[in-house]
């Protein structure tokens, strides 16, 4: 495995560099901001693979409230923690800003470097419009298994989120809330442009993009070849083992995925039903992406993350 370098901008973000060719791999915002519309919350954004090659988009035109790679909540008890437009039944989507929640960031209790892996624990609390605390989280991200011979590194992202508002929190998407196969929640990836129409697969099945909306599986990978270089980027998007294990997981998880008329990928725990977290209680979910450059295929991707354990 290969060498990171870690750079800390205190109150704005976290860089990590691959030390071999010194390309930045990952720039972790945690800075609030400025527009409260687009839900100011951390992100990850720019993404890139080993070689360089952008893979997250930030502020696109079409919704300027996608940032890379987010933690979000599309419909929670009435708020919008995603950002931007509101879904309402029958009316379509409406600019709602006094729905529009944030997540604030309280600190990092825990920060290791080590020769080839970051890992560290940031503690957020998820504020409703009107300014009241809703709830504590606890996030963990790792960058680790940055591997130059395979021309890839993998990022853990987990949550788990506590309900301190005193009353259930209920957990929706625009799906559960009437608009078909448009349940997006949770982790969610925006790609840049250059993803636009690019493959989209998953194990044990040839279905598509438009084909893995709203199923379930373990693992997804989105390919595509970029412009203005000769090169193809592939990420792929893996569930916890926990995550969809029946028993241990609050709610099912199924897939966001769509190749156009944009491209992003969402782990959504809330896609066709809604479910409430108690007061007090708590649910967490751990996620992992592996970057890689070149454009894998399924066996490729099947015997990479074999090699990568939990």
């Amino acid at each position: 495995m290969s060498t990171i370098r870690v750079s800390h901008a205190y109150g704005d973000h976290i860089a990590v560099a691959a030390a071999g060719n010194g390309t930045e791999i990952l720039r972790y915002v945690y800075r609030p901001d400025p527009d409260a519309f687009e839900s100011r919350k951390p992100y990850a954004h720019p993404v890139r693979t080993l070689a360089g090659r952008t893979v997250t988009g930030y502020r696109p035109n079409d919704h300027r409230w996608h940032k890379g790679l987010q933690m979000t909540a599309s419909h929670l008890s009435g708020q919008n923690f995603w950002g931007g437009n509101c879904y309402v039944h029958g009316q379509g989507y409406l600019a709602l800003p006094e729905r529009v929640g944030s997540m604030r960031h309280d600190g990092f209790p825990a920060f290791t470097v080590e020769d080839d892996r970051l890992a560290f624990t940031e503690e957020l609390t998820w504020v409703e419009n009107g300014g009241a605390e809703w709830a504590r989280e606890k996030r963990e991200v790792t960058v680790h298994s940055v591997d130059e011979e395979a021309g890839a590194w993998a990022l853990d992202w987990s949550i788990r989120l506590t309900n301190i508002r005193g009353e259930p929190l209920a957990f929706g998407s625009p799906t559960t809330a009437g608009r078909e196969m448009a349940g997006y929640t949770g982790l969610q990836w925006r790609g840049p442009r250059d993803f636009t129409g690019g493959t989209v697969f998953a194990p044990d099945t040839d279905a598509d993009a438009g084909k893995l909306m709203g199923t379930q599986g373990p693992w997804l990978a989105f390919t595509t070849q970029h412009d203005e270089v000769d090169a193809h980027s592939t990420l792929v998007f893996a569930h916890a083992p926990e995550n969809l294990d029946e028993k241990r997981a609050i709610h099912e998880s199924h897939w966001f995925v769509r190749s156009e008329p944009f491209p992003t990928v969402a782990f959504s725990w809330a896609f066709f039903e809604e479910f409430e977290l108690p007061p007090g209680e708590s649910f967490a979910y751990r996620y992992r992406i592996v970057v890689a450059d070149g454009a894998w295929d399924r066996d490729r991707v099947g015997t990479h993350l074999e090699a990568l354990p939990w």
